[in-house]
């Protein structure tokens, strides 16, 4: 019998480079992307900064109420998962919830490793951003998240026909606008400039069709 041809070259070369990821890689890049952003968080908490999402909201809890950022990122991303199972899936959510519990003890622990003796806060700005905005690429490219925000937008974006990034901007605007209370404007500024460089590295890095590995 003969072989069937395919009707599409494109489509036979993007079959050959499509790699599924095993599970071990699947874990070690849930380390490696949550260790990225714990560290970029002790940048930041070091600094007195902050950024958009949920994140952002734990490290107001922190700098308002005193309370730890681990425990208050955990518990803010409980609401959401609801929203992953109904909107991504099992194994996306279970992987992003192993995601937020490894940030929340991660972001105890590094403190503890990690001691800076002097950290200029532009440095921290930038290069914490830079950071979590690799580990974020990490979790992405494999298929998990920090939860929170981002479903929500995806929520209401499919429910009430609102755009998923404008909803999210304007969350983070509020977020970085109510941080006015708690953090001096020349850090707000600051932390403004970090979002700008983590979603730097997101926008450059995570693009359709540049990386074709699957989990």
């Amino acid at each position: 019998m003969a072989a069937v041809k395919s009707e599409s070259p494109q489509a036979d070369t993007l079959a050959a480079i499509i790699i599924r990821h095993p599970l071990w890689e699947d874990a070690l890049a849930l380390l490696m992307g949550t260790a990225m952003v714990a560290l970029g968080i002790a940048f930041y908490a070091h600094a007195g900064l902050l950024t958009g999402g949920t994140v952002g909201l734990a490290f107001l809890l922190k700098y308002l109420l005193g309370w730890s950022f681990g425990w208050s990122f955990f518990l803010i991303n409980l609401p959401f998962y609801g929203l992953a199972i109904w909107r991504m899936g099992w194994k996306f959510t279970l992987r992003t919830v192993c995601a937020v519990g490894l940030v929340s003890l991660l972001a105890e622990l590094t403190p503890q490793w990690v001691a800076f003796a002097q950290l200029n806060v532009l440095y921290a700005a930038l290069f914490g951003g830079f950071a979590m905005g690799l580990g974020l690429l990490m979790l992405f490219r494999h298929r998990a998240s920090l939860g929170g925000v981002n479903i929500l937008a995806l929520y209401l974006q499919e429910r009430y026909g609102l755009r998923a990034g404008k909803v999210q901007m304007g969350i983070d605007a509020a977020i970085v606008l109510a941080a006015v209370f708690s953090v001096p404007l020349d850090k707000v500024a600051l932390s403004v400039l970090g979002a700008l460089a983590l979603n730097m590295v997101l926008a450059i890095n995570h693009r359709a069709g540049r990386y074709m590995g699957v989990s």
